[in-house]
């Protein structure tokens, strides 16, 4: 890309790197499931180039700011670029955490079978794939509507709390494990508060008003 890229080369870059975490993402679950190390080594290795790709769209956009020619809506662009790029650099990191808590769990045998963390992570993955379609479409009306994914992703993780919980009372010897499955929830119910930021940062960017998505 030349050093005279505009928003739409940005927002191309944005779309690229929001297409990168949702595969890591995808790709540290069934790391975990399926007990892939090499697939949870790749995806901590990928990392450092998501952490790039921010990088290259922080420094785009403030080259673009220097220019004083940019419209209104020139701006909105540029700044929902950048809060989308952070929450996205957020995304890659909590799904490189999760490739790690699969190398530390390792071949050791689950404590239970995990049904409910992959469906977590189908709703995470989903609602990032709508917010990005909503961005690449300017569909504020689609942007809050994959928001909405959250609750139901919310009521995953309290059910998986719960009975991880039960596991670890009634079997000590199940609160390592148990600990780490709890963190991988964790990370994807923090992906989905990330994935809400993004839906706002659409709706922000086609109607100049920023809503507060997490209600």
């Amino acid at each position: 890309m030349s050093a005279a890229a505009g928003p739409l080369d940005v927002k191309a870059m944005v779309i690229e790197m929001g297409e990168r975490c949702r595969l890591a993402l995808t790709e540290s679950v069934r790391a975990l499931c399926q007990r892939l190390p090499d697939v949870a080594r790749a995806v901590v290795d990928g990392d450092h180039g998501i952490n790039a790709m921010e990088q290259d769209i922080e420094a785009r956009c403030l080259a673009l700011l220097g220019d004083r020619r940019l419209s209104p809506a020139e701006l909105r662009e540029i700044n929902a670029a950048l809060k989308m790029a952070t929450d996205l650099e957020r995304v890659g990191d909590h799904a490189a955490d999760i490739a790690k808590v699969s190398l530390r769990i390792g071949s050791e045998a689950l404590i239970k079978p995990l049904i409910d963390i992959p469906r977590m992570a189908h709703l995470a993955a989903t609602m990032l794939e709508r917010c990005f379609a909503a961005y690449g479409s300017r569909d504020a009306a689609a942007a809050e509507a994959a928001a909405r994914l959250d609750d139901d992703l919310d009521g995953l993780y309290g059910q998986i709390f719960r009975e991880l919980l039960t596991y670890m009372i009634e079997d000590p010897s199940t609160i390592r494990q148990g600990t780490h499955l709890l963190f991988v929830a964790s990370h994807l119910e923090r992906v989905a508060d990330h994935a809400t930021n993004l839906a706002e940062s659409v709706v922000y960017l086609v109607t100049g008003r920023r809503p507060d998505l997490n209600d």
